[in-house]
């Protein structure tokens, strides 16, 4: 075998290093290498990314709001009913005003209408517990909303997907690879996943903050209640 042979055949020969090279930089990594995948699914993949990050904006923004409305119930009971027992209405006011949680603002209603009759008193800590209540959930039912959308929004994607996928098997008349016609089923199914992904996600969302907005105005009610059995109790004067 002579050298002109030699390297003719080194010339006809694929160094396995060279293939990987080229297979790397086919295959798009990293975070744009999971966009571009993302995109493959078309245009409903762009609502569902709206959503998802909608999701994540509300659920962290409602997380921080019920972090700082929640207080320690019991202690600012107890400071109120010192407050009152004392004769001291002002401090109670102005101590609720320092502390300015969804409880002390109930309770800075009732302190501003004693010496009138209690179902007056009544009225306005329900009015007062209901405006704080609503501040408490809002924006949650959006997370409610986005938890039946975003499912919806990924079926309705992948169903459009399929439609073109089949289109283009008439088209070509049957005459399609087997692998293309995968590659454009997956594409099809990434809204159906990724809108439950968002789904799933809002649903979550939605339960936990309910479920601490619960605890949250159960603890308001007792504390309400509480208030009203201080004011409706005897004076010590009058127990003599």
């Amino acid at each position: 075998m002579t050298f002109a042979m030699l390297f003719q055949d080194a010339d006809s020969l694929t160094l396995p290093t060279d293939s990987l090279a080229t297979v790397a930089a086919a295959e798009p990594e990293g975070f744009m290498g999971f966009v571009e995948t993302v995109m493959q699914g078309g245009w409903v993949m762009i609502p569902i990314a709206v959503l998802s990050l909608w999701t994540i904006a509300v659920f962290i923004e409602r997380l921080f709001t019920l972090r700082s409305a929640h207080g320690n119930t019991e202690g600012i009971t107890e400071r109120v009913r010192a407050y009152v027992t004392s004769g001291d209405i002002g401090g109670a006011v102005a101590y609720c005003e320092a502390q300015d949680k969804p409880l002390t603002r109930i309770l800075k209603r009732g302190l501003e209408r004693l010496g009138r009759p209690i179902a007056e008193i009544k009225e306005a800590l329900n009015a007062e517990g209901k405006s704080e209540a609503f501040r408490l959930e809002k924006r949650t039912g959006t997370l409610a909303t986005i938890a039946g959308v975003a499912p919806m929004l990924g079926f309705f994607g992948t169903v459009t997907g399929m439609i073109e996928a089949f289109q283009d098997i008439q088209r070509l008349q049957g005459n399609v690879d087997p692998s293309v016609l995968a590659g454009g089923i997956w594409e099809a199914l990434l809204t159906t996943a990724f809108g439950l992904i968002t789904g799933i996600l809002a649903f979550f969302a939605y339960n936990f903050l309910l479920g601490r907005i619960q605890r949250m105005l159960s603890e308001m009610e007792r504390a309400t209640a509480d208030f009203i059995d201080l004011l409706q109790a005897p004076s010590p004067a009058s127990r003599r």
